[in-house]
């Protein structure tokens, strides 16, 4: 079914053939979930390019598409060549953007295509994945529950003296121990004078009383990816802290309460962003409000101010305002939220009022 996307795709662009390259569009086209592996859709087939370490595993998972395997001097680009030859391919749809351009030269070459006969699909395949079915919506569901369950759990090993990585450490031994079949990124732990840096990298930096802690973290359950970031203050906040946690807090729920189908992306971006610049502090948010989610954890469409993408239900959001101050810290709250018919439905549970332990 997902593979006539592709069919319909090629005959739109008067294309013979495709060469899918991202490994997430490979997964959601054919359900092969391995690595360093191609897929090639035509017409009238789909077929795995892939090595001798994977080929029982794309037998299996890789239904209704063929299998082929390189070896012994026989490369991706001998077996491209082979299926161009016999579908008499004349024009081949490439992922760009998911290819070094070596590769791309050296595939050309090898497969006997003339360069002017690649053409880029651009975004095209990856655009199938932005409306979510409710298989893969009931598996992001589970994915977040267990990022609001480690959030619980952290609330009880927090304290002064503890290093950002051992509180990294710490959630991912958790979510794993939920079922997670590992991260959805890096997970992010930013204390004190650090939580002013977005995409800080934890170390080993001690909490202290008066410290932010801000926890980005996320988990993939059977492929699919979660996203949530929450702030709190070991011991007592001070009254700034306070100010600018309760500021992002306003303009999250601006954005919650506001968010619905029929929006751009840019208008969605504004709902928590004038909240921002109407308080003071909108030179401190510099980021987009948030990013679409599935088996990556950044997808189309986002939530920005270039963002002309009009919302859909079915489609995935991060809603995720902060305020970062240099030389004081900063603040992120990110909920996950689906589009729904009238508004959205928000998969994140885990309590939003300033917490100080």
């Amino acid at each position: 079914m997902r593979q006539e996307q592709m069919k319909t795709l090629l005959e739109e662009r008067g294309l013979d053939a495709g060469l899918v390259a991202r490994p997430a569009n490979i997964r959601y086209l054919s359900g092969f979930v391995g690595t360093e592996s191609y897929l090639y859709v035509s017409r009238t087939r789909g077929v795995i390019l892939t090595d001798s370490r994977y080929t029982l595993q794309a037998q299996e998972e890789g239904k209704g598409c063929e299998v082929r395997t390189i070896g012994k001097g026989r490369g991706y680009g001998a077996l491209l060549a082979e299926l161009i030859r016999e579908d008499q391919v004349r024009e081949l749809g490439f992922e760009e953007d998911a290819l070094l351009y070596g590769t791309v030269c050296g595939l050309q070459k090898e497969s006997g295509l003339a360069p002017e006969h690649w053409k880029a699909l651009e975004d095209s395949v990856s655009a199938f994945r932005a409306v979510k079915s409710e298989d893969e919506l009931q598996k992001m569901e589970r994915a977040e529950q267990i990022g609001d369950e480690a959030f619980s759990y952290i609330l009880n090993e927090l304290r002064p003296g503890l290093t950002e990585l051992q509180v990294a450490a710490k959630l991912e031994y958790f979510m794993k121990s939920r079922g997670a079949e590992g991260t959805s990124f890096d997970t992010i732990v930013a204390s004190g004078l650090h939580s002013a840096m977005p995409h800080a990298v934890p170390g080993g930096r001690q909490l202290e009383k008066g410290d932010f802690v801000t926890m980005d973290f996320g988990c993939k359950y059977q492929g699919y990816c979660s996203d949530m970031t929450r702030t709190v203050v070991i011991g007592k906040a001070s009254g700034r802290q306070k100010e600018i946690y309760q500021i992002v807090l306003e303009a999250q729920q601006a954005a919650l309460e506001g968010l619905r189908p029929g929006m751009t992306g840019a208008e969605g971006d504004h709902l928590s962003r004038s909240v921002i610049e109407k308080a003071g502090y909108g030179e401190y948010f510099g980021h987009g409000l948030g990013h679409s989610v599935g088996l990556e954890i950044h997808e189309n469409p986002r939530l920005s101010t270039a963002e002309k993408t009009v919302l859909v239900p079915g489609m995935i959001e991060t809603v995720e305002p902060g305020i970062y101050i240099p030389e004081f810290g900063g603040v992120r709250i990110e909920d996950m939220i689906v589009l729904t018919e009238n508004g959205i439905r928000n998969l994140t549970a885990s309590p939003k009022e300033l917490i100080e332990l």
